[in-house]
């Protein structure tokens, strides 16, 4: 089954900050840690991300997610929440501000743009649970797909999460995640029909200076103090990181013909053309000036559902042509 996927990985060197993205022969696009200067990706964000007139996701979209390994009822809550957060039934000017609803609104500026003047709904779908680890403990790019495969394909984004004991092919070591699209099992009009896919690993006990930076200490670059996670689970808040960088990425770029910046073998997206910022006043090993609880002394820069505090990534503002901070 082909597929054509952008990848993520958050990672800090003391100068360098960015991705760079390279073809694999599986049409799998790999992401790489890149060696260009912070000063160079400012002067990158001053072009907007171009729209290559690709199809965009559109109307209803259901996130199902596909559990794959052991994860705890706790750790469960944390993603629904965030999930359920992006499409709060509060408006964004009645939830509590800044507000993980807020955030998402700068996804919908790229609909906007579009000549087709699109819109996209998302919200909770299906949830299933594969405990027993039918495919191992060890997973390929074509394992991740089958169990992606496994939710609806028609109007959903389809999210693989494995948990802290699943090794996946290249996690930990040029990616946290990926996005794409496949060939699904459905056709319309005689034609094969793509759905949307995102994976995320647990970095809990792999890598988690890599995958959940800022809440661990970083691997790479200045060895400053790790943040205080707001939900108390060091690898959920990676995964949580990673999951919002993924899902605006396949917002905006679905099917990897639609906005992104830069040659198409390395493409940058809403999300990943601003790594490593969460807040005003970052810099290559400081992720910001964010919000601390007064209570827990956790860090974050997004309210969500049911009381929940959360991390999400600066994204990409077309119409500031900008990297766009809650904060």
């Amino acid at each position: 089954m082909a597929s054509s996927s952008s990848c993520l990985i958050l990672s800090l060197f003391l100068v360098v900050s960015l991705f760079q993205v390279s073809l694999a022969s599986s049409r799998l696009f790999q992401v790489s840690l890149a060696t260009r200067k912070l000063s160079e990706l400012v002067q990158d964000q001053t072009q907007l991300l171009k729209y290559h007139n690709g199809p965009l996701l559109n109307g209803k979209i259901a996130i199902n997610l596909i559990w794959y390994g052991n994860f705890k009822p706790a750790q469960k809550a944390i993603v629904t929440d965030f999930i359920t957060s992006l499409s709060s039934s509060s408006s964004p000017a009645q939830a509590k501000q800044p507000s993980v609803a807020t955030w998402w609104k700068t996804t919908e500026k790229y609909y906007h743009l579009t000549s087709k003047k699109s819109s996209l709904s998302i919200a909770l779908g299906k949830q299933i649970s594969n405990e027993k680890y039918s495919l191992g403990k060890s997973l390929t790019n074509k394992q991740i797909i089958k169990l992606a495969s496994m939710g609806d394909q028609k109007n959903a984004i389809n999210v693989v999460l494995t948990s802290a004991d699943v090794a996946v092919d290249g996690f930990c070591m040029n990616r946290c995640g990926t996005h794409g699209s496949a060939s699904g099992s459905s056709h319309v009009r005689g034609k094969n029909y793509k759905f949307a896919y995102i994976w995320v690993g647990n970095s809990e006990t792999q890598c988690p200076g890599l995958c959940a930076w800022p809440f661990h200490q970083p691997i790479y670059g200045p060895q400053s103090p790790p943040l205080v996670a707001p939900n108390n689970d060091v690898g959920l808040e990676g995964m949580v990181i990673n999951l919002a960088s993924l899902l605006a990425g396949t917002a905006t770029n679905p099917f990897g013909n639609g906005y992104f910046q830069g040659p198409a073998e390395a493409p940058l997206e809403a999300a990943s053309a601003c790594p490593g910022v969460y807040a005003k006043g970052a810099y290559p090993g400081y992720a910001g000036d964010l919000l601390v609880d007064a209570t827990t002394g956790a860090s974050y820069n997004a309210n969500g559902a049911n009381g929940r505090k959360y991390l999400v990534p600066a994204l990409f503002d077309p119409s500031t042509s900008s990297c766009s901070t809650l904060v």
